[in-house]
């Protein structure tokens, strides 16, 4: 396994790291917040510079593979959907955002395995790159409001924040639904599923 290889796959083992030291609080008492918080900083920070770097260091090296074009996908959806979790676990995340992310990213799932059975790629698009930035974006929210909770609960900051929360969540989630339909309009536009038997 090469290296971007293994910095996707890191990803993969951090996800439950993540859920863990977030809950810490919550399962073993408030004396734990302020390594919880730590901790998930790190984590998230880890996390994202994984999925910095693998893809670059992949195309620069020439490491493209054909497990890295599925699992790099998948170990953003799994590194994603654990922040999301957890966000609505202690409500800052809304449910009906978080539903509509999920049933998205499973739908996109099993589309990829239906293109990939036929030898294609799922065609990137705008509000693919849309839906991916607010999922970082909201993320990256989500730790600054757990962060300043804890250690700045005073700072004006976190005021703003908190508003910001529920607006980028429903346009991440909106981001979502529409990119999934762009897909799928694409692939029935290109008839790269018309032989399928039914």
């Amino acid at each position: 396994m090469n290296i971007a290889n293994k910095l996707t796959v890191s990803r993969l083992v951090m996800a439950p790291l993540f859920f863990i030291a977030f809950h810490l609080p919550i399962w073993l008492g408030a004396g734990f917040t302020k390594l919880s918080v730590l901790l998930i900083i790190i984590l998230w920070a880890l996390t994202e510079l994984s999925d910095l770097l693998d893809g670059q260091i992949a195309r620069r090296s020439k490491l493209v593979t054909d497990l890295g074009k599925v699992m790099d996908p998948f170990a953003d959806t799994i590194s994603r959907m654990t922040y999301f979790v957890c966000f609505v676990s202690v409500s800052m995340m809304p449910i009906w955002a978080f539903i509509l992310i999920m049933w998205r990213e499973l739908s996109i799932l099993f589309v990829r395995m239906l293109m990939m059975g036929r030898g294609a790629a799922v065609p990137a698009n705008i509000w693919g790159k849309s839906k991916a930035v607010l999922y970082a974006v909201s993320g990256a929210l989500g730790i600054l409001a757990v962060t300043l909770g804890v250690w700045a609960p005073e700072s004006s900051l976190r005021a703003v924040i908190n508003t910001s929360l529920a607006p980028v969540f429903a346009l991440a989630a909106i981001a979502s639904v529409i990119s999934f339909l762009t897909y799928v309009g694409a692939i029935v536009k290109s008839g790269s599923l018309s032989s399928m038997s039914r």
